[in-house]
């Protein structure tokens, strides 16, 4: 079954990648997605997030293909997939040109959403791609270059009807070391709990913190999140953000204005029973706040 054909038969659904890398000093994220709405109208989209400047182009759903693994999807004469993206876009207000390559890919040890990926009807499921892998390449965005020899990246995504109404997000990379902690409030069967998914990928072992492991969320408050699992304590502080506003699903649809940090100063510790295994403060950290 072609894609077309797939999301006609959906109703309001959206599936999108969060394609981030980094290098010494700066970032770069792409976000494709697809997206059908209540109405039935479907569309995809391109957005395109700078240190200081987000844009987002909207393609319609003949400029799509996806292949069945994503995220391996074209749209336009734009490529992404874990190998890497080539870009080639060219908007009265936006031009962007280039490639990118991917390797040496360090994967989750299993799915990031573990036994709740088998729950039907959830509102949004995560996915992590690739928690850690080399970048190397230039895109050039509005004339200017963005040079990547052997820097970092990552990639995620997203699928459901709707991002949650109230979540924090972080992801950071440093070394050949990543982090990323997600907490939001789940809708299920009328009702709504607290989920958690961390991953940090720390000297080459993965510790992995989620809801289905027994992590509570002690708090989230004033850009700080909390959480604890048996022995472990996972903590992560925006220290100092830099906001730019990024379109987000409701319905299928992106109607709604997030904020997101993209390079912003952030901290991070883990601990077991006391003792430090990670604090860092750094200043590429990516970061999502949307607690009212």
């Amino acid at each position: 079954m072609s894609i077309l054909s797939l999301v006609m038969e959906m109703r309001a659904y959206f599936e999108g990648w969060y394609f981030k890398q980094q290098n010494d000093t700066e970032a770069l994220a792409f976000i494709p997605s697809f997206h059908i709405e209540k109405n039935r109208r479907y569309c995809a989209f391109i957005q395109v997030v700078t240190p200081d400047a987000a844009y987002s182009v909207k393609y319609p759903a003949t400029a799509l293909a996806a292949q069945s693994h994503r995220p391996i999807l074209r749209i336009g004469n734009n490529i992404f997939s874990p190998r890497g993206v080539e870009l080639d876009i060219e908007q009265p207000q936006l031009s962007v040109h280039g490639r990118l390559s991917y390797d040496r890919h360090r994967r989750p040890s299993y799915d990031i959403m573990g036994p709740f990926r088998w729950v039907p009807a959830m509102e949004c499921r995560h996915s992590v791609v690739s928690l850690a892998h080399r970048v190397n390449g230039q895109i050039t965005i509005n004339g200017r270059s963005y040079l990547f020899q052997d820097g970092h990246g990552y990639i995620e995504g997203d699928r459901g009807c709707s991002f949650p109404q109230a979540y924090a997000w972080t992801q950071c990379s440093w070394g050949d070391n990543s982090l990323m902690l997600s907490e939001a409030t789940i809708p299920f069967l009328g009702m709504h709990f607290r989920g958690i998914i961390a991953a940090v990928l720390l000297n080459g072992r993965e510790y992995r913190l989620a809801t289905y492991r027994g992590a509570r969320l002690l708090r989230a408050k004033d850009g700080e999140i909390v959480i604890r699992q048996g022995a472990y304590t996972l903590t992560a502080k925006l220290l100092k953000k830099q906001e730019l506003s990024l379109p987000a699903p409701v319905s299928g649809a992106m109607i709604r204005a997030i904020k997101e940090s993209l390079c912003c100063q952030a901290a991070y510790c883990l601990e077991k029973n006391g003792v430090t295994l990670l604090d860092i403060v750094s200043p590429l950290a990516s970061f999502e706040y949307e607690h009212h």
